[in-house]
């Protein structure tokens, strides 16, 4: 269900049932032919897509763009290192593909740190349409599922990536203007709704933009584990402009709801360690997710109400 709905809010899957077959046959072949196409020089050896993606030394000899190819394959094993699902082989080589056919195919931005985090939840939950194991994250290797389903998996994921990166592509071109305005907003909310967590990172000399950028770079995800942010990519799809606008209320939220430790350290580096810390511990579960969701939400809502009558108010955020 999940899997399908994400499907549809992106505009991947058309709304009329009787398209989403063929939308599916055509656009999944048009994602095979893709990567062939760009892996087709040289030697190939069969994998579940059908081409074996090359070594650094093979990439010289088979045309593909080298400086590109190289960091995608060292960002692909440090992707979500911790959970076994992105581990295997099957995960590694379907992520290099699809990170380097859509970099090939958005030359102005070309691929971008960070981005490998944000193909994950699709991965995971589209596979998890083909798995019955509940703990999809440490159990079977993909790379005993069938090939056309792997196939079906990878280029679903691909075109979600795109449909997700074609709202948020200031992000990631030249200079990265887009993640410059969000970190702008961030900082002016912060000081609509709590002054004195605002005022005291400045007095400290704390830079939104040192600890912001990975926000909103990576959309929380280092931050947060892949399930959680699953969770809260759910209310992001639902959302008008849910992975831009709406997610500074949720950076806004987390901000809040430390702002009482926040305050209390007195240097920089201590703040952006907190910052850069894996908030796990902190969210328990897909509940304490759902809540605080749902608490942002209402406090967007009211905010923009009050915002177009002109009113300010001070730390109007739910705690999460």
């Amino acid at each position: 269900m999940r899997a399908m709905s994400w499907q549809l809010l992106l505009g991947y899957l058309p709304v009329s049932s009787e398209r989403r077959v063929a939308t599916l046959e055509r656009k999944r072949k048009e994602y095979l032919d893709g990567v062939r196409q760009a892996f087709e020089r040289g030697t190939t050896v069969s994998t579940a897509i059908g081409t074996k993606t090359p070594s650094k030394s093979q990439s010289r000899g088979r045309g593909l763009d080298e400086a590109l190819w190289h960091q995608i394959s060292i960002d692909v094993p440090r992707t979500s290192p911790h959970l076994q699902l992105y581990s295997y082989e099957a995960t590694q080589r379907s992520l290099e593909r699809i990170l380097y056919v859509w970099a090939i195919r958005h030359p102005a931005s070309g691929y971008v740190q960070g981005i490998n985090d944000l193909v994950t939840p699709f991965w995971q939950v589209f596979l998890g349409s083909y798995i019955t194991d509940a703990n999809i994250e440490s159990g079977m290797d993909p790379g005993q599922l069938p090939k056309p389903v792997l196939d079906a998996v990878e280029a679903d994921a691909f075109w979600c990536l795109t449909k997700l990166l074609d709202g948020i592509q200031d992000n990631y071109i030249s200079a990265q203007p887009g993640i410059v305005r969000q970190v702008g907003a961030l900082r002016d909310l912060t000081t609509r709704i709590d002054s004195g967590l605002a005022k005291h990172l400045e007095n400290e000399g704390v830079e939104f933009m040192q600890f912001s950028f990975r926000w909103m770079n990576c959309l929380l995800m280092r931050e947060v584990t892949v399930k959680n942010t699953i969770r809260m990519w759910d209310t992001y799809m639902a959302e008008e402009q849910g992975f831009s606008e709406f997610h500074l209320y949720v950076c806004a939220a987390f901000l809040v709801k430390w702002s009482e430790q926040l305050v209390k350290m007195d240097f920089q580096v201590s703040s952006y360690n907190f910052f850069q810390g894996n908030k796990t511990n902190d969210i328990q579960g897909g509940h304490d997710v759902s809540t605080s969701i749902t608490n942002t939400r209402l406090d967007r809502k009211r905010h923009r109400a009050l915002a177009e009558r002109g009113i300010h108010m001070a730390k109007p955020f739910q705690r999460i």
